[in-house]
């Protein structure tokens, strides 16, 4: 009989969480830390990251932080090294570092553009790239593993005056497929899957619902609010929601999931 119980369980695995600090990224890292595993909590948000550290720390949990510029490859190749040398190993990467600019389309500059992409797009490109390698048979961990790279669901369905969000959100999704597809071609042992969170009761969150009555597309923020609150049928969700949802991604419990797309958006997709 098997032990489904363990399934779930990370004990000895270690993790990498980009834009670990707050928010999503914060109940990630407490997720998967109290299954089991090491995490690096990665963040430019040091004070806030270095509290995440010390909360896991205080639970009985394994962590360190390192600031990454996650735009930048040399700080992946540190990143990646640093959580070899910390924890030994290397096993999860979770890719949730990232930033929403409203705008319309008519308005929209290039320089805003190009900066949602090198956030969102850029740097999950390089993480995947650095972690493949790492995790790969003969790299310096070389163990395989799990890669979760957070989406959205502007991953799959469009909304005014995000042009360049749901962009970056759709490149996330697809590279995600093709890099599962790759690293289970050359049987590297690595599973990469997305996560797509609809509107979850965060800073971003919240600001998303505010750049509606910021470019006069709703009178107040109540309004928006409540507008986008009655295309969520169970209501928005909260960060831990996301977080049950990448532990299972990260575990054993997902041994056959590669390349798929895990919709967490309390029914708005469905509708």
């Amino acid at each position: 009989m098997s032990d489904y119980s363990k399934a779930f369980r990370l004990d000895g695995k270690a993790a990498l969480v980009t834009g670990g600090a707050r928010g999503i990224g914060a109940a990630i890292c407490e997720a998967l830390a109290q299954a089991g595993a090491a995490v690096l909590v990665t963040d430019v948000l040091e004070a806030e990251g270095q509290a995440t550290v010390a909360k896991l720390r205080a639970a009985g949990g394994k962590a360190a932080f390192l600031r990454q510029d996650v735009t930048d490859e040399a700080q992946w190749e540190a990143a990646t090294a640093a959580v070899i040398a910390e924890f030994g190993r290397y096993d999860i990467l979770v890719n949730n570092a990232g930033i929403e600019t409203a705008a319309l389309i008519a308005n929209c500059t290039l320089d805003d553009f190009k900066r949602v992409q090198a956030v969102n797009v850029d740097s999950v490109f390089l993480g995947m790239k650095h972690a493949v390698r790492a995790m790969s048979p003969g790299g310096a961990a070389g163990h395989g593993g799990a890669i979760v790279n957070l989406s959205s669901v502007a991953g799959i369905i469009g909304t005014p005056a995000h042009v360049s969000y749901h962009s970056s959100k759709g490149a996330v999704r697809l590279m995600t497929k093709a890099t599962a597809i790759e690293c289970a071609a050359l049987k590297s042992g690595i599973r990469v899957n997305s996560v797509h969170p609809a509107i979850v009761e965060t800073d971003m969150g919240d600001k998303f619902v505010a750049d509606f009555v910021t470019l006069g597309l709703a009178p107040d923020v109540a309004t928006a609010r409540a507008g986008m609150e009655a295309i969520h049928p169970m209501g928005f969700g909260r960060p831990a929601d996301v977080a049950c949802a990448v532990l299972y991604l990260a575990s054993d419990a997902a041994r056959w999931v590669n390349g798929s797309e895990l919709v967490i958006d309390g029914g708005l997709t469905a509708a």
